[in-house]
Formats: structure tokens, sequence, C-alpha cells
């Protein structure tokens, strides 16, 4: 037997930060990490479908200890006001879970600027990672988890002069380029982590091929461009729920034997029981990872320091 929710410690006395957690693969880590006794920070966009997510939480576990934060990872000054609402209110944080994304859409900026997937899936959560570390650092035992896909591997790395694809972008481009991002961000910032001495780890997490709200939005963004179509159809018919797709970041998240700078998907590639994964496209990855970190650190005007972060 694969390692499933029951293999989920217990979480009473903990505190996890979901992003994206009013649906799908967010919505089943939320609800999975209630049930196991965390206080769970739903961190979303829509409020209203926030407060839907919570009451199905509870309609199964009455006693489940929720809380709701506005965070548009579209926006900057969003995610600063998400930040500061939760640092306020906790001292700590177990876990930062790294999960929403847009996936394949139109060609779109976000209220910075930013080519909407890069700057959602990527710079989103880089600020929210860099602005909640202090109480992540102080917390015995903390985990990052970033949600990447298989679609990093058809990703090439960001590219300083371009990292918004202006004049290049194709749905799937952004897509791969955004994911890979994920990728590399998960690894690098182990290394910060490392490097600083610090007890905080950085893992990785894929779904594999999961049914979830993602695909469908895809097609609602796209007017159901053909590829788009292909993915909901491929999802609905062969993929896992998206309770299955979430238990690979659940193992990253919470299985004592787990370590930092590792990576979870599913065992058959796209569909499975969560599984350790290694980790490829090693060669170019130093210098990949250190131009994430430079256009980040420039577009967001915000660095990770770990060892400020931890005097902070």
């Amino acid at each position: 037997m694969g390692w499933s929710a029951a293999d989920i410690p217990d979480q009473h006395g903990r505190t996890a930060v979901v992003t994206g957690a009013n649906g799908g693969l967010g919505l089943e880590t939320a609800r999975q990490l209630a049930a196991k006794g965390a206080h769970v920070v739903m961190a979303v966009r829509n409020q209203e479908k926030a407060a839907a997510a919570a009451g199905e939480i509870r309609s199964s576990a009455p006693d489940a200890s929720l809380e709701l934060v506005a965070l548009d990872l579209a926006s900057q000054a969003s995610v600063r006001a998400a930040a500061g609402q939760i640092m306020a209110a906790h001292k700590s944080v177990d876990l930062l879970i790294n999960n929403a994304g847009v996936m394949g859409i139109p060609e779109a900026k976000t209220a910075d600027g930013f080519e909407m997937q890069f700057g959602v899936d990527h710079l989103g959560h880089w600020t929210l990672t860099a602005l909640l570390l202090p109480a992540l650092l102080r917390t015995p035992g903390a985990r990052i988890v970033t949600v990447t896909s298989t679609a990093h591997h058809m990703g090439r790395a960001v590219d300083p002069a371009n990292p918004h694809l202006e004049g290049r972008y194709r749905p799937w481009r952004a897509y791969g380029q955004a994911k890979l991002a994920n990728f590399h961000f998960g690894l690098g910032l182990q290394r910060e982590l490392e490097n600083a001495g610090a007890s905080t780890a950085s893992l990785i997490a894929h779904p594999g091929m999961s049914n979830t709200d993602l695909q469908a939005v895809s097609v609602q963004e796209t007017g159901g461009g053909a590829s788009q179509r292909f993915f909901l159809f491929l999802a609905r018919r062969t993929g896992m729920s998206a309770a299955d797709g979430a238990l690979s970041q659940l193992r990253a998240a919470t299985d004592p034997a787990a370590r930092g700078g590792e990576f979870y998907g599913p065992r058959f590639v796209n569909s499975g029981p969560p599984v350790r994964k290694p980790v490829m496209r090693t060669l170019g990855m130093d210098k990949a990872i250190a131009a994430l970190w430079e256009v980040s650190e420039r577009e967001t005007a915000i660095a990770i320091d770990v060892r400020a972060a931890a005097a902070a």
C-alpha cells in the first residue's frame, strides 16, 4: 500500500498557510490538514468561494480551525497585505503550501505588469514566502512546499532580459516557464536555508494529472482552445481526484521522513500514490536558479535573505 491521508501525523498545535485553498488541490490540502488538527490559514483571492470552501470542510470536520485571508497573487500589494495580516496574527508558521496558480491562459498582465502566469505562479509566491520567512524560521520543523507540475519539463529557465516573454508569448510556453520557476524556486530556497544553517526545509511536489478546477478555468479563460479542451478531457477521463492529487504536497509537508530539497509526485508520473521522485534537469541548474533569483529580486524589489529574516 502507498502513502495516504491516513499517514498524515497529528497536526494539533501547528499553523499551516495554504494558497488557493478554495478549490481543487488547495481545498483538499486544507481539508486534510484541518482534519488532523492544524489551524489552517486559507489564503484565497475570492473570499466568497473561500467561505464556501470553509463551510464544506466544516461539514465533515465540525471542529476544523480555519482562518480566511484575502490574497490575490496577481497583486504585490495584496500579497504584502496578506503577509502582514498573517504575521500580525501568528508568531510562528509551521507550513507554507505555495499551491495556487493559473494554467495555459491567454496573455495577460498582473496589477504590477508581470506576465500573468509567471506573476501569479512564481512572483506572488516569492513575495509571500519572503515576508513569512521570519515566522517560519522561528518554528522548529517548519516546511515550505512549492507546487510545480510535470509541465516544468517543457519549460525554459527564465531569461533575465525577457522574463515576461514580450513578443514571445505562448500560453504553454509561459506555463512551462512558470512551473520550472516553481521547481527552481523550491530547490534554490533549500540551498539558501542550508547555507544560513536554518532548520526550515523547502520541498517541491507535483500532483500529476489531477481533475481539478485548473483545467476548467483554463478552458473558460481561453474560450476553449484545442489544447485546453484536450487537457480538460484528459483530466476528467483519466485524471486522479483532487484528493488523490493533493497527496504529493501533503506528503512533502507532513511526512516525518521527508527532507529539504526533496521532490514528491505520483509513482507512475501522472498517477499513483505519492513517492519521492528524482530531481532531474540538474545540468545548468545553478545558472538557472541564479537567474531566477536575479529576476525575482528585481521585479518584486524583495530579496530572500534568510539570515536577515531569522534576525527579524
